[in-house]
């Protein structure tokens, strides 16, 4: 079978965002069952509901097309004030406009985050959850807390802990293995 189209979307607008570096070695660990992209998110306009007369912005079509295109999302995300970042909100609400025609109906999701403190993504995850369990997507279960510690991701993008490698590649397996029971 051929690998699944999966999208990542990672909720900072960070150029050295550790939630990145954990997106890209997400992306790596599940190169077997996966073909991944990274949607951009950090040039969307603010959501403005009059921005949908006229001209849609090219960004926010560019994200939806992505997201269509997609078998499945991956989102990995920082916590800000306890909840999900702005710039991942705004990709949400866009994505999800105009009513109607959201692209996440029915799109496989796994929500994961990393931060220095051990749970530290724990609210924006569960905010998450609801927003696009809200949206029609099928999020994967579970919460995935990855204590961040300076070299957990080197240079090339790989998990450096052994067991934390193996652990994410479990995460990955079984969301593999979910993306195939719901769109097979």
């Amino acid at each position: 079978m051929a690998p699944f189209k999966l999208v990542v979307i990672v909720g900072s607008n960070r150029k050295a965002s550790i939630n990145r570096k954990l997106a890209g070695a997400l992306a790596k660990l599940g190169e077997g069952a996966f073909t991944a992209s990274f949607a951009s998110i950090d040039d969307l306009p603010m959501y403005n509901q009059d921005l949908e007369v006229g001209a849609w912005p090219e960004t926010a079509t560019r994200l939806k097309d992505a997201i269509a295109a997609a078998d499945a999302v991956l989102v990995v995300t920082p916590e800000h004030n306890r909840s999900i970042p702005a710039v991942l909100k705004n990709a949400i609400d866009w994505a999800s406009r105009p009513p109607g025609k959201g692209v996440w109906g029915g799109k496989p999701a796994a929500i994961i985050g990393t931060s220095p403190g051990g749970v530290g993504t724990a609210c924006a995850q569960q905010h998450l959850r609801d927003i696009l369990g809200n949206q029609g997507a099928l999020v994967m279960g579970g919460q995935m807390f990855i204590t961040w510690k300076e070299g957990l991701v080197d240079e090339a993008g790989v998990v450096t802990v052994e067991a934390t490698r193996d652990f994410l590649r479990t995460f990955m397996e079984r969301f593999a293995a979910l993306v195939g029971k719901l769109t097979g």
